[in-house]
């Protein structure tokens, strides 16, 4: 039996090995978008208005956003107070300057200065352009369970969900999932839930996510100062969580969990460790346009690829070879690292990073599944941590069911 026979034993069983789809990145017709799931506004507790944030990611050449506040939707009328504080009076200041009075509803009495919020549908057509830029309607459902956060978005949501509560942290979680599926089953819109910071307040452990059915997505790495993301002396962080999870739903039959990378960006007028600021991770899409169906699409599909900095040409399962090219930055070096389960470890395999702008890793017959990091020297601008480098994650690939 010759190699090629053998290699289609064990790959990815709804490819044959001459009807395998180009590597992500590299598909006719398709093109990269650049976009943040999650991100806050005054509308819940962001420190700046919408339409400044979209501004800011506009002009950061981000493609596309989801304004997720928690609990609520940007619809109605909402008058906020003004605090006596510089940032905030700051704030209000830049946002008149920038959109002028006859944009911006404002009153001032005795007891203060009021501003009225704008709503999403008011806003969106000053910032969205075909093929340019584009504002997701989006909700973190924010829930708990016996005093510890649950929260969890749900991108391109049609109407408000409530929280569902339950009886245990497995079952909040399973109860905000199902509502965000039974919205998309009803309406027959594109949208999908996923799990935020899991290690904020050490409260979703490696065991919650692995009893979870129907959730796909979950944030590997967010830039908030205190979700914990690389765990301490005693607790794992996300991207071992990940793999962890991955084994776990490959060994029950599941599809597996795809990271995203996030800003849960809350501060946009003050800078450092402390505040959750935009711009520290996202999300690179291989979409064919910039509408949300088409973006989902991909995003299900695992034709994406989470950031701090690092860009990447193209990455995937060919033939045999499961492949990684960096889009390399001058004066940059490059690690990239494959990570690997096989067959009847306990472990993942991390394999030593290799120096480079491309890596070719040859899959054996006993690989599970597989993805890659790449590690550049670039210190990060505005990190989450000091001494981070940017990184670029790619999504697993099932190699052989367990």
């Amino acid at each position: 039996m010759n190699t090629k026979i053998i290699s289609c034993l064990f790959l990815f069983a709804i490819f044959s090995c001459d009807s395998q789809p180009p590597l992500v990145g590299d598909v006719p017709g398709q093109q990269w978008f650049k976009g943040n799931l999650h991100t806050h506004s005054l509308w819940s507790d962001g420190d700046d208005y919408p339409e400044m944030i979209m501004d800011w990611y506009r002009s950061n050449d981000y493609h596309f956003v989801g304004l997720s506040d928690h609990n609520i939707l940007q619809e109605g009328e909402k008058w906020l107070r003004v605090p006596n504080n510089p940032v905030r009076k700051g704030a209000f200041e830049a946002y008149l300057s920038k959109f002028g009075p006859d944009w911006v509803e404002y009153k001032a009495d005795t007891s203060g200065l009021q501003v009225q919020l704008k709503t999403l549908e008011a806003y969106r057509s000053k910032f969205e352009k075909a093929g340019d830029f584009l504002i997701i309607k989006s909700e973190e459902i924010t829930d708990s369970y016996d005093g510890k956060p649950i929260h969890l978005n749900a991108t391109n949501v049609k109407e408000l969900i409530q929280p569902r509560h339950g009886n245990s942290m497995v079952e909040v979680l399973q109860n905000n999932i199902d509502a965000v599926l039974e919205q998309r089953e009803s309406t027959g819109q594109a949208m999908f839930p996923h799990i935020n910071h899991p290690n904020f307040g050490w409260a979703i452990s490696l065991e919650d996510m692995q009893a979870l059915k129907n959730e796909r997505f979950f944030e590997v790495f967010n830039g908030h100062p205190k979700v914990n993301n690389y765990g301490d002396s005693a607790r794992i962080g996300t991207e071992e969580m990940w793999d962890r999870i991955n084994y776990n739903y490959l060994k029950k039959g599941q599809d597996l969990m795809f990271g995203l990378a996030t800003d849960d960006s809350h501060h946009y007028h003050t800078f450092g460790l402390e505040y959750s600021n935009a711009g520290r991770g996202w999300v690179m899409v291989a979409a064919e346009n910039l509408e949300p169906e088409s973006l989902i699409a991909s995003l299900e599909a695992g034709h994406f690829y989470s950031s701090t900095g690092v860009n990447l040409q193209t990455f995937g399962l060919l033939n045999t070879e499961y492949l990684v090219e960096v889009e390399p930055e001058p004066g940059v070096e490059y690690k990239i690292q494959i990570i690997v389960w096989k067959e009847g470890a306990q472990d993942p395999t991390y394999l030593d990073p290799i120096d480079g702008l491309s890596l070719s890793y040859n899959v054996s017959p006993d690989d599970l599944f597989v993805r890659a990091k790449v590690i550049s020297n670039q210190l990060q601008k505005n990190p989450y941590k000091t001494g981070d480098v940017e990184v670029a994650w790619t999504q697993p690939v099932v190699l052989r069911v367990n």
